[in-house]
């Protein structure tokens, strides 16, 4: 038996979910079998790393294995047999063997999970303690089993009716330590489990109306949270790093961590840029008014981009649709903003991404992740191509290259006054502005796609 038979086998045990699926294998472009990967090539060395390396995939816990279809107009459309159990335990055990069995026949290197994700709430707070103590023993169990690891965990501190008006930014004390209460424990599960990162979004960290809402005072308490979030995982040995996840709206009007600009004005404001860099997500980028890219940059910018959210809105849709990505010109824009800034190192490209509502078939999970895997391994390729062997970087340091020499680095240094500027305006006259030449940049991806 091969290793990697024998690697399923342990995850899997004798009760499999994904009975007629192996472990998928790479096959090359002209492979016509859909369980298999086109351009993912976990060992080929791009860059000076393998595409594993590179790329760092990982499965979403809430999308692949929570996620059964409903929407906000109807319930359930997928009987996923590890849902079917009434009790708790039994149910957050069978979705964990499903959710290993999938991450392993598929390759994945590591999995994320929110707190409730993992196993259903409880009625108390020490209930709730309880059983996430259980099941994240058996996580422990499945992560040695299959060697796959955590890239992050977090807390779901936006679903329940006492979040209705926010977790860290609710008018309620009470609440706030609620929720202080049910991060400890997703903090003390992340820990645990060595995940490589710890993410904060605030799902309900805003406001519907400002008539009623002390902007000032809870955006305060926001900082304070995060903080007192820090001080504890840090006293209790999390060497990881944290992320902020940007999304301007939706559910609330208008979100607190609304883009990459905001994000990086706040952690700067609460002196935590220190220790939190940005898991920019493709779809929240695009509700905020901007393109995957932008946000990307801005983070990059700020030396804190940390990981991505993969997936894809519905240009046709204003709402956060979460659709696994497969456009190759947006990818392999993300994907040269990525390689410039240095790769992933704790972050990865985790699948926040989601089955369609009339996709109802167990296989439809693997053949989604696969062309989501195919679509970053073959756009990380062409990134590189692009950087190493085209004129792009070029042409862009050209476009700015009066500022690297004479008046335009003094300008750059500081060396010039308001005065200065003037002088040299009315020494050169009217200047004729070169082309941006836009159209060649982007025939230039299409080149090499």
């Amino acid at each position: 038996m091969s290793d990697i038979k024998k690697e399923i086998n342990l995850v899997t045990g004798s009760r499999p979910f994904f009975k007629g699926i192996d472990r998928i294998k790479y096959e090359g472009p002209s492979s016509d079998n859909i369980l298999s990967f086109k351009h993912y090539d976990e060992n080929r060395v791009v860059a000076g790393k393998t595409m594993k390396e590179h790329l760092r995939f990982s499965v979403a816990y809430w999308h692949s294995l929570c996620g059964a279809g409903q929407d906000m107009f109807g319930g359930d459309t997928k009987d996923w047999p590890w849902l079917a159990a009434s009790d708790p335990m039994q149910k957050a055990r069978d979705k964990m063997d499903a959710a290993f069995e999938l991450i392993t026949k598929l390759g994945v290197p590591f999995y994320c999970f929110h707190d409730f994700d993992l196993v259903a709430e409880g009625a108390t707070v020490a209930e709730s303690e309880k059983r996430l103590t259980s099941i994240v023993e058996y996580a422990k169990e499945k992560q040695q089993a299959s060697n796959v690891g955590l890239l992050w965990g977090t807390a779901n501190l936006f679903s329940h009716r006492r979040y209705m008006n926010g977790a860290a930014t609710n008018p309620e004390f009470d609440i706030i330590a609620q929720a202080g209460a049910q991060l400890k424990n997703a903090l003390d599960a992340t820990i645990a489990l060595g995940g490589a990162g710890y993410v904060f979004w605030g799902g309900r960290e805003g406001y519907m109306s400002l008539l009623n809402t002390n902007m000032k005072r809870e955006q305060e308490h926001l900082g304070r949270f995060l903080t007192m979030a820090r001080d504890y995982a840090r006293k209790n040995g999390f060497k990881g790093c944290f992320y902020i996840e940007p999304k301007p709206m939706e559910p609330t009007k208008h979100q607190y961590d609304y883009d990459a600009s905001t994000v990086l004005g706040f952690l700067r404001q609460y002196d935590l840029l220190g220790d939190f860099k940005l898991n920019v997500e493709v779809n929240h980028a695009t509700l905020a008014g901007h393109t995957f890219q932008h946000d990307l940059q801005v983070a990059a910018d700020a030396n804190a981009l940390g990981s991505i959210d993969a997936n894809r809105g519905d240009y046709q849709n204003g709402w956060d649709t979460d659709e696994f990505p497969m456009d190759l010109f947006e990818v392999t824009q993300a994907m040269l903003v990525i390689l410039e800034a240095g790769g992933f190192t704790t972050g990865g490209i985790n699948f926040d991404a989601k089955l369609r509502r009339n996709s109802t078939e167990e296989s439809d999970l693997f053949i989604a992740h696969i062309n989501g895997m195919d679509t970053f391994a073959r756009s990380l390729v062409v990134a590189d191509r692009i950087l190493q062997s085209s004129p792009y970087r070029q042409w862009r340091k050209e476009r700015y290259a009066s500022f690297d020499s004479g008046e335009g680095a003094k300008f750059e240094a500081g060396q010039l006054s308001l005065e200065d500027l003037k002088a040299i305006a009315v020494r050169n006259g009217e200047i004729t502005p070169k082309s941006g030449k836009q159209e060649l940049y982007e025939s230039l991806i299409n080149k090499y796609l």
